[in-house]
């Protein structure tokens, strides 16, 4: 027998994840907020800072039918989904992403890439270099097009230089 609780991402009013959290295991839900730490610098120090690895969003398991509750959870938004509709967050991904937690390895947020994205590279000898993700047999390239020449060129990249194009450089990049 399946349980009807599943996984959703809820989102939350800016830098209230964790009040929101507490709330919702005080009211006896199950949340997930993944948390990680950030080197911040301020003017007289450096300190490292435990901060959501996803800002604005943490995951509440919670029967999809009875979500009034948890949407009058002061800091709570809204539930994540498509159309109005909510969408369960599959179960493998919030495993997956409570062992990367529990593991205590740094982490970082990163975006999401997806083969056929437009890409630019943020370090390396290509940095700067533009072009289309691809993969093949398992490693991802760069796809370089000449438009009027009708022609491509592709160079495997390391994933930690690829960056999407419509996102923001991250830092120290």
């Amino acid at each position: 027998m399946s349980s009807p609780l599943q996984w959703f991402a809820l989102r939350t009013k800016p830098r209230a994840e964790k009040a929101v959290a507490e709330a919702l295991r005080a009211k006896g839900y199950e949340e997930f907020l993944p948390l990680h730490f950030e080197r911040r610098r301020w003017s007289d120090r450096v300190a490292s800072v435990e901060v959501p690895l996803f800002p604005s969003y943490l995951f509440c398991r919670f029967d999809v039918g009875q979500r009034l509750p948890i949407l009058k959870t002061p800091g709570v938004m809204l539930v994540v989904g498509a159309a109005k509709q909510p969408e369960p967050v599959d179960e493998t991904e919030i495993v997956s992403l409570q062992a990367l937690v529990a593991s205590r390895l740094p982490l970082q947020a990163w975006p999401y890439l997806h083969i056929g994205q437009r890409i630019r590279i943020i370090g390396g000898p290509l940095a700067g270099a533009e072009g289309i993700l691809q993969s093949v047999k398992s490693r991802n390239r760069l796809v370089v097009s000449v438009t009027l020449l009708q022609r491509s060129v592709a160079v495997e990249i390391p994933e930690q230089f690829a960056w999407p194009i419509e996102s923001a450089i991250p830092r120290g990049a």
